[in-house]
């Protein structure tokens, strides 16, 4: 009896120890198993590749950052040295006819040089990681848009295959994500950098009375972080079909998560490539099975941050557990071989399971309703909460089950949000673009797919929509710009509030603007700013402009968010001594209107906009003709008219 109790208790204690040792390897278990019982769609073919292409920029940024961790240390700069390596290597192949391989390592060069800054300011500038690379984080994205000068740069079509498929059904981040994942984890399993890594991570001061240079060694590792960016952001822009400059915003605190998600400690010392890419899949199906279930992608980043929570916790727990220290090729051969097994183990559990669960889906499950899905740039900004608003009670009213999607101003994120819809098989799609030729690639698939795609506000470059829904930006441009001459009088100091660098419609209301001045020669532009379609940076570049510019007597900005935060900068000037105008007739921009401090805002009636897309969208489905552009016309909203206006 008290031998069966030990060997019950000794049972338990290695159960326990396994879960501990292998925390991402069974959370991305778990995960896996209730995404394919909560979802029908999750377990197919085409949505797994989906997964693997989602995850692959990230593990493949993730795998560099975990030499830099395992070493004690932090990267915040690697998703805008992936940024600046693609436009590298696009403006070079493009605009200046460099041969695509020598450009190719020109942003392989770009993303070493901005390594080796990083460990030249951390080993031998004594500066603190965190504030190295943070500089390097700006002056990167800063350089990227110097060179594109705001506007993304088109990929040759020799490297937009990375974003392809093999034999046309593996898709090639995916293999480029192995690839990677199998030199991080030689670099660090059998390289004697590797075992500096861990050395510095332990105790760094132990490892330089040991002979370890370990000055040189941070260069080495930030250098290797520096060429996993480069390579993390080709593939990005191939799968984008352009360099983006503000792609992979925000990724640098994916990888940091994926790494710490795969089991590495912040303290150094512990870390492993199978880990990453464990901790990058389980970000990415995350992602895509709340996409699918529509949950809010404001509750997606919430679930995200409770995962990173939990996994530090674990990390803790299994500290105190004394666990194994997750140590690239700790253990020798039987170690290996016992992950091995174990990973082989995890596998067939998971089919056995994810099988059994498959039941519980079958064909007739699904509505008899149409499903359309809709993708919007951003929810942040009023304008497109709008466009949501008008197509939901749109589709309330016809019957039209709508999932509605937020990419964040990501063109990456609507890639992958678009290939969800795709996979997912919806009736229709409707796309809002971030930006024109990013959205390309994903449109083709679902055309592939034979899903109709209707285009709202932004059209999609070199692919083929069923509908552009949109009114003309330019044209609004040119509104804006006749209405603020008029104002003044033909004469005047003006102040131009551009949107978000990089975005089509940042562009095309700029060259409204330009267009229509042409017409005022006695207006004169003091200064043209960006920014960012935000109120509070509205606010900020406002009032920086009237420090050198107090006697302006006129403001154009990009949207009204922007002219809101003008006019709080300006304070009781608005609306008497400087005249503002706006762009899209939002609710807070109309009440600004009513009260006097915004003179105008041209007004797109973004709830037309929304309405009308899904009319299309639905027309489409049930195989009727819908006409290639339909345009909704833009209106200047002045005092005298906002009252009946409703938007």
């Amino acid at each position: 009896m008290a031998t069966d109790t030990l060997r019950s208790g000794a049972s338990a204690g290695g159960l326990r120890r396994l879960l501990l040792d292998n925390g991402a390897l069974t959370a991305l278990i778990v995960l896996v198993i209730a995404m394919s019982a909560l979802s029908g769609d999750f377990l197919t073919t085409d949505n797994l590749l989906n997964v693997g292409v989602q995850a692959a920029v990230t593990a493949i940024l993730a795998f560099g950052v975990t030499f830099v961790i395992v070493s004690a240390g932090i990267d915040l700069s690697v998703g805008s040295v992936a940024a600046l390596s693609a436009t590298v290597l696009a403006w070079s192949a493009t605009s200046h006819g460099v041969p695509v391989f020598i450009a190719v390592v020109l942003a392989v060069v770009t993303g070493i040089a901005a390594g080796l800054v990083n460990g030249f300011l951390i080993a031998y500038g004594k500066l603190p990681p965190f504030i190295a690379t943070l500089a390097m984080l700006s002056v990167a994205r800063g350089l990227s848009l110097v060179i594109s000068e705001g506007s993304p740069i088109a990929f040759p079509d020799s490297v937009s295959h990375l974003g392809d498929t093999l034999g046309g059904w593996l898709p090639v981040p995916v293999l480029v994500m192995v690839v990677m994942g199998l030199v991080a984890a030689f670099v660090l399993g059998r390289t004697y950098i590797g075992r500096s890594m861990y050395a510095i991570g332990g105790n760094e001061e132990a490892a330089r009375l040991s002979g370890l240079r370990v000055r040189r060694q941070k260069l080495a590792i930030y250098a290797f972080s520096g060429v996993f960016a480069a390579v993390a952001g080709v593939v990005l822009a191939a799968r984008l079909s352009s360099a983006q400059p503000q792609a992979a915003d925000g990724y640098e605190l994916d990888a940091i998560a994926a790494v710490v998600i795969g089991g590495a400690s912040l303290a150094g010392g512990t870390g492993k490539a199978s880990g990453t890419l464990i901790g990058a899949l389980i970000l990415a199906v995350l992602r895509n099975g709340l996409n699918l279930l529509n949950v809010s992608a404001f509750w997606q980043q919430v679930v995200i941050g409770v995962v990173i929570a939990l996994a530090v916790l674990l990390d803790t727990l299994r500290r105190k557990a004394g666990a194994t220290p997750v140590a690239a090729g700790a253990g020798g051969p039987d170690g290996r071989r016992r992950q091995a097994a174990t990973y082989g183990l995890a596998a067939v559990v998971t089919v056995a399971i994810v099988g059994a669960t498959s039941f519980l889906h079958d064909d007739s499950s699904s509505t008899a309703n149409p499903k359309v899905g809709l993708s919007l740039s951003t929810l942040n900004n009023p304008f497109f909460v709008q466009i949501r608003a008008g197509a939901q009670a749109e589709a309330k009213k016809l019957g039209v089950d709508l999932t509605v999607t937020d990419a964040q101003n990501d063109a990456s994120q609507q890639a992958n949000q678009l290939q969800n819809f795709t996979s997912s098989n919806l009736g229709a799609i409707i796309v809002n673009p971030v930006d024109s030729d990013a959205a390309s690639n994903s449109v083709k698939a679902a055309d592939k797919a034979k899903i109709p795609v209707i285009a709202v506000d932004r059209g999609v470059n070199n692919a083929r929509t069923d509908a552009l829904v949109a009114s003309d930006n330019i044209a609004g441009g040119e509104l804006a710009a006749r209405t603020i001459g008029e104002k003044l009088g033909g004469r005047g100091k003006i102040v131009i509030l551009q949107g978000q660098a990089g975005t089509s419609a940042a562009r095309e209301r700029a060259e409204g603007f330009a267009n229509g001045l042409k017409a005022y020669p006695g207006i004169q532009v003091v200064a043209q700013q960006p920014a960012d379609f935000d109120r509070t940076k509205g606010l900020d570049v406002m009032s920086n402009l009237l420090q050198a510019h107090p006697d302006v007597q006129g403001v154009i900005a990009a949207n009204d968010e922007m002219a809101l935060g003008a006019i709080k900068a300006l304070g009781s000037k608005a609306g008497k001594s400087v005249s503002v105008v706006g762009f899209d007739g939002t609710p807070d921009g109309l009440n600004a209107v009513k009260g006097g401090t915004l003179y105008a805002s041209v007004a797109q009636q973004p709830s037309q906009l929304g309405k009308i897309a899904v009319d299309n969208a639905l027309k489409a489905l049930e195989g009727k003709k819908v006409e290639e552009t339909v345009k909704v016309p833009v209106k200047v909203v002045t005092k005298e008219n906002v009252a009946g206006f409703t938007g």
